[in-house]
């Protein structure tokens, strides 16, 4: 390796360098990609080789997908094939500069794009307690010699170990902001979600109309009491999936806790919000759960607000609140505004 070409690699490095801790400071939606990103162009260049990317294992659905590819789309295949899976299914590093000879080689995106693929090096990540979360994965190194088991591995290990932190860190905000019975974001996520997601819609002076509603499952003690938590956890599903159900695009619904959810209408006048809060009411009493055979239904109350840029998070919530209570004081299984 002559002085120049190392030279010029030390300066990709130290500019990625760079970029990662400038990224610590970022209030980007996109934060954890963008340390996925520059991680595995790090691994890249370190090694010399054309692509690079990092796939997440979503042992749930037993898939594998890539959350950074280097000139490649996402991809999303089954935990069981191709070589990142054998490297986690085996637990090890798994190097091939003769890939097509290889069984698990999955070679259907070549195919498709008629990219050539000549070695490949995978190296599976765990997070702190040790389980396999993940792997790093590099692509065709440069030069006809393939990838050495030993010196590459050496020089991608501490990008591999940061990819590593980097999804266990993503994966533990990102369960901190979902409520595991609904599957909807949770309030942290919504206070997260007025932070980044909303942030150009509450700007004082937008024009663009922004709602919310809140809404709760009438006497919703009275069910638990009767039919047990289970049947109770069943209506509160069930409420979940009606309020994504007719949700817009652009519009989210969220448990705010208990029994009680919130559903954020960017782009949405009052009358409109409290349409589709009608909507979601008629379904919802429409609606039923079994328990044994009994079928259980619910009804719902709903507080629709006109989001004011002027007023705080808690203040425009507290309006809704109040208009949810004048629905419960009115006879319950309405919706105001």
């Amino acid at each position: 390796m002559d002085m120049d070409y190392q030279i010029e690699m030390l300066n990709e490095v130290y500019d990625i360098g760079e970029k990662l801790y400038a990224n610590m400071g970022s209030r980007s939606e996109e934060g954890h990609g963008n340390v996925f990103n520059l991680l595995t162009d790090l691994g890249r260049i370190l090694v010399g080789a054309d692509r690079a990317s990092f796939w997440k294992w979503d042992k749930e659905n037993h898939q594998l997908w890539t959350t950074s590819a280097t000139k490649v789309d996402k991809i999303v295949i089954p935990d069981d094939s191709g070589l990142v899976g054998k490297a986690l299914k085996e637990k090890r590093v798994i190097v091939t500069n003769d890939p097509y000879s290889e069984p698990e080689f999955n070679s259907d995106v070549d195919k498709q794009t008629g990219y050539i693929t000549f070695s490949v090096l995978v190296m599976p990540v765990a997070d702190i307690n040790g389980e396999y979360i993940g792997a790093f994965q590099i692509i065709n190194k440069m030069g006809e010699e393939g990838f050495d088991e030993v010196e590459d591995v050496k020089k991608l290990s501490l990008a591999a170990f940061a990819c590593g932190i980097t999804l266990e860190s993503e994966t533990f905000f990102t369960d901190s902001q979902y409520d595991t019975l609904t599957g909807l974001k949770n309030r942290k996520g919504l206070y997260h979600d007025f932070m980044h997601k909303y942030a150009e819609y509450l700007q004082v002076g937008m024009k663009s109309p922004f709602s919310v509603f809140i809404c709760d499952i009438d006497r919703f003690k009275r069910i638990n009491d009767n039919y047990g938590h289970n049947i109770g956890d069943l209506i509160i599903k069930n409420v979940a999936g009606i309020l994504s159900k007719h949700c817009p695009e652009h519009a989210t619904a969220y448990r705010w806790g208990g029994d009680e959810f919130v559903v954020v209408l960017p782009g949405t006048e009052l009358e409109d919000c409290k349409k589709i809060a009608e909507e979601v009411r008629v379904e919802v009493k429409d609606s039923a759960v079994k328990a044994s055979v009994i079928p259980v239904k619910a009804t719902m109350s709903f507080g629709c607000s006109l989001y004011d840029r002027t007023k705080s998070i808690e203040e425009n919530f507290a309006y809704a609140d109040d208009s949810l209570y004048t629905a419960k004081d009115n006879g319950r299984n309405q919706v105001y505004g």
